[in-house]
């Protein structure tokens, strides 16, 4: 019996090692480019029909605030299936779901094109927002298994490029592409991209042995999914992001449907996570793998990405935003201002992949963050004389903070999680930027409106007949305008469209402040993240051990 016992404890441990040891046979950098292919489509469809919507709404016969559910939609549906994703890679194997996936994008992708009204084309943006919700967090996981721990920041490196430069490049892609052709070609060309990762991913792309392993004791105990747990996750995260998109739109609090779906959002979270816990008590597969919060190497990260998000998409939605509506660029011309940032990414996500195997990954983000938060000091000397170069170069510096932080985020994340955790590893990771994007940009819209008016309220205060500056200005300003240069500020002609210059100079003004105050927050929150990283504790670089 004993020696029964000892045979089986040998046979477990060599299945263990295997396990651990286990390398696909094709090249892995050959994997990770097939992966980040299809990634790198689903991250700039999130971004590309931004600058569109005009030319759809136009099209389709709909008004602007309808066609922002194309928008809307997607990034529901995306926001969803991210987090289940590890959840339901256990029923059909991970290759499976992810081609899956790339199917129902691509397909989704194609009626989209194709879509004859608004409605059918935001029912095809959620099927495109789910299918491209699993995409993301599968490539994750598939790198974490592709490449030894000592490997994988260079592996994260390439999946940072997919990640980062992809919001960055959308809106100018989506702009050219919308004013030289038509908008629907913004969805038609996901078509051949789906084909050739598909073709890649089925020659290519391997299950692991824990992976096969659970898909053969899920088949055994029969398709049990937890219609509940997923219930709650959608209603959960689904009202999240609909508050976040339409928030301000509709006034926040001061809205019904808005209070409405945040109570929705509270108790649908709530209640999973009550839910997801009596799961593990029962010895059930979560959806939500909440244990993984238990590890400082994990929940550290984690709201580290959330920040990163925040700052990413927060960024990249103002500055565009503030050169088009305040110094006269162009939608081409705004995304001139920041594609640069991607190429300076492309250029430090080889060098931040090469540093993470022989440093400390927390000095790498600390220095990351440091970037990040003095590239916002220098954002908020942006004036309305302020030039294209200027602001380029500004942003070139703070996309080379972006590459320090995405890499080693990530990297961390992975230490001391087993393999069969590592899809949930990257669904969550992928929700906490996902949903700190949806917060930096609903973030950017309140602040900006409510603070411009608030500045504007300030400063229109000494615009009166007693104020000496402004009556002179006046008198200066009305010759430009038909009148003449005489002493009467008060009626005459050139006086209505002087006093309407100056307000709209006053307007200006207003909002560039307004645009400085939502800077500054950024800068602060960055900086406040500095001495959070060294909580996570020291980590050692990584070796070609075999993972854990």
């Amino acid at each position: 019996m004993a020696t029964a016992t000892l045979e089986l404890d040998s046979v477990g441990s060599a299945h263990a090692l295997a396990e651990r040891n286990w390398r696909p046979r094709a090249n892995p950098w050959a994997i990770a480019l097939t992966v980040t292919l299809a990634t790198f489509m689903e991250v700039l469809d999130s971004s590309i029909a931004n600058v569109a919507l005009p030319h759809i709404a136009g099209s389709l016969g709909a008004s602007q605030d309808e066609a922002t559910w194309v928008l809307t939609s997607y990034l529901v549906s995306n926001a969803v299936i991210l987090p289940a994703s590890a959840y339901l890679t256990t029923f059909i194997g991970r290759k499976k779901f992810y081609m899956i996936c790339v199917v129902l994008f691509g397909i989704s992708s194609m009626l989209c094109g194709l879509a004859p009204s608004l409605p059918i084309l935001i029912f095809c943006r959620v099927l495109q927002g789910a299918g491209g919700g699993g995409l993301a967090p599968s490539e994750q996981a598939i790198l974490a298994d592709t490449f030894t721990p000592k490997q994988r920041g260079q592996a994260f490196a390439l999946y940072g490029l997919a990640v980062v430069c992809a919001p960055a490049i959308g809106p100018s892609l989506g702009g050219w592409i919308t004013d030289n052709y038509d908008w629907r070609w913004i969805f038609f060309i996901n078509v051949p991209i789906a084909i050739l990762s598909l073709f890649l991913t089925n020659r290519l792309v391997e299950d692991p042995p824990h992976i096969k392993r659970e898909v053969a004791e899920a088949a055994k105990k029969g398709l049990n999914l937890d219609f509940f747990g997923f219930g709650l996750l959608a209603s959960g995260f689904g009202s999240l992001e609909f508050i976040l998109d339409k928030g301000q739109e509709d006034d926040w609090f001061g809205s019904k449907i808005i209070v409405f779906f945040t109570i929705l959002c509270v108790t649908s979270l709530v209640t999973l996570i009550v839910w997801e816990l009596y799961q593990l008590k029962m010895k059930h597969r979560p959806i939500l793998n909440l244990t993984l919060f238990k590890r400082k190497t994990f929940a550290i990260p984690f709201m580290l990405m959330f920040v990163l998000g925040f700052s990413l998409y927060g960024t990249t939605v103002l500055i565009p935003q503030m050169v088009q509506t305040l110094l006269g660029y162009t939608a081409t011309l705004a995304g001139f201002v920041i594609s640069p940032g991607g190429i300076m990414i492309m250029c430090m996500m080889p060098v931040v992949g090469f540093l993470i195997g022989r440093s400390d990954p927390r000095k790498l983000i600390a220095m990351g963050f440091f970037i990040l938060a003095t590239s916002m000091i220098l954002m908020h000397s942006f004036s309305l004389d302020s030039s294209f170069k200027y602001i380029m170069w500004v942003r070139i510096y703070q996309a080379s903070g972006l590459a320090f932080l995405f890499i080693p985020i990530n990297t961390i994340s992975y230490t001391g999680v087993a393999q069969a955790q590592n899809n949930d590893v990257a669904g969550l990771t992928n929700l906490s930027r996902n949903i700190g994007g949806s917060v930096g940009t609903a973030f950017v819209a309140t602040m900006l409106s409510r603070g411009q008016q608030r500045h504007e309220a300030y400063m229109i205060r000494s615009l009166t007949q007693g104020n000496t500056a402004f009556q002179n200005q006046i008198r200066a300003l009305k010759g430009f305008f038909g009148g003449d240069h005489g002493n009467s500020t008060i009626s005459g002609p050139g006086v209505h469209t002087a006093q309407a210059y100056i307000y709209q100079q006053l307007h200006r003004q207003s909002a560039m402040l307004a645009y400085m105050d939502i800077i500054a927050i950024f800068c602060v929150f960055c900086f406040c993240m500095i001495p959070l990283v060294f909580l996570i504790g020291k980590i050692k670089p990584a070796t070609d051990a075999p993972m854990h």
